[in-house]
């Protein structure tokens, strides 16, 4: 009776599995198998005359000097921005963590509002902000005399990238503090009560008690972390659509404006939408960013284990 009642449990759960299952047949793995196809086709994406040619487009890529400027500047969003992100919301976490602050939940809120809020409005509510010469920063900086002139934040290539990484880290440090306050609540507080009485500061127990018991929980986090700054292209298109001159063109615009927006591209193909092109460049930056979050993983968890080693040395 008890396996006859196994049985149709288990014939439920997948009967309403199957409306998730379809959808995710339909926009997900559907079209990743068909973006592998499409890369190996020269085809605009608007008419029906594609044409095969295998791995040209992959060839292509590796001369396109706009997509290695692009990588760069996918690359640097995760090589200066994650960082930032792990280290300024583990101290928030680590100080809203603290049960004797009683507006901790207050701040969290404020904090965790601007990830619940569109990337696309909050792009363009940064570009009115950040604009050279209405726009409120400006205003401020120019009347407490901080700035001689209006800074170009946006229409400066020197600048606009780093003002785009800038927002994004505002945008999305409450998502990875969130991430940080989960793994801090794993943390007994009996553990830190017996290492202050022992006489412990701040400093030791956040080395000797708090750290090792949070580093299987950053790997996930700078993973995680590393991803969403890789996929910042809803902030970016918002904010300056790959401009100016293609200095705040990351990996994901230039996918976007390499199939859809013909004559944004720098290439001999300007004013043709390129498909197939798009889908090689997306086949490749997705591969590439999966092995590199595979080595990231395996590096962390090779040092997490000779730390350990030389911990356990230590102690004998």
């Amino acid at each position: 009776m008890r396996r006859s009642w196994r049985a149709t449990t288990v014939r439920w759960c997948y009967l309403f599995m199957i409306p998730a299952g379809v959808l995710a047949a339909l926009f997900t793995f559907y079209p990743m198998v068909m973006s592998w196809w499409y890369s190996l086709l020269d085809w605009s994406g608007f008419t029906a005359d594609a044409e095969f040619v295998g791995l040209e487009n992959y060839w292509r890529l590796l001369h396109d000097q706009q997509f290695w400027s692009a990588f760069g500047r996918s690359m640097l969003f995760v090589l200066v921005g994650t960082p930032v992100r792990v280290v300024l919301s583990l101290i928030i976490a680590i100080v809203l963590n603290d049960q004797l602050l009683k507006l901790a939940p207050v701040f969290r809120t404020f904090i965790f509002i601007p990830v619940i809020t569109t990337s696309a409005v909050v792009g363009v509510v940064m570009s009115f902000m950040l604009g050279s010469y209405q726009g409120p920063v400006n205003q401020v900086l120019t009347t407490l005399n901080l700035v001689d002139q209006p800074v170009k934040f946006l229409s400066d290539p020197d600048v606009a990238l780093w003002t785009v990484i800038a927002v994004q880290v505002w945008k999305s440090t409450g998502h990875t503090m969130i991430y940080w306050l989960a793994a801090l609540q794993t943390v007994p507080a009996t553990y830190h009560e017996a290492a202050r009485v022992d006489g412990a500061g701040p400093l030791r127990v956040a080395r000797h008690i708090t750290w090792p018991i949070l580093m299987p929980f950053a790997v996930v986090i700078i993973i995680l972390t590393a991803q969403s700054d890789l996929h910042a292209f809803s902030l970016v298109q918002s904010m300056t659509e790959g401009g100016p001159y293609f200095s705040t063109q990351v990996i994901e615009v230039f996918i976007y404006q390499t199939a859809f927006a013909a004559g944004s591209s720098e290439s001999g193909n300007a004013g043709v939408t390129q498909l197939g092109y798009a889908s090689a460049a997306g086949c490749f930056f997705g591969t590439v960013t999966l092995i590199i979050a595979v080595g990231q993983a395996w590096a962390v968890r090779k040092l997490n284990q000779v730390r350990g080693q030389l911990v356990e040395a230590g102690d004998s």
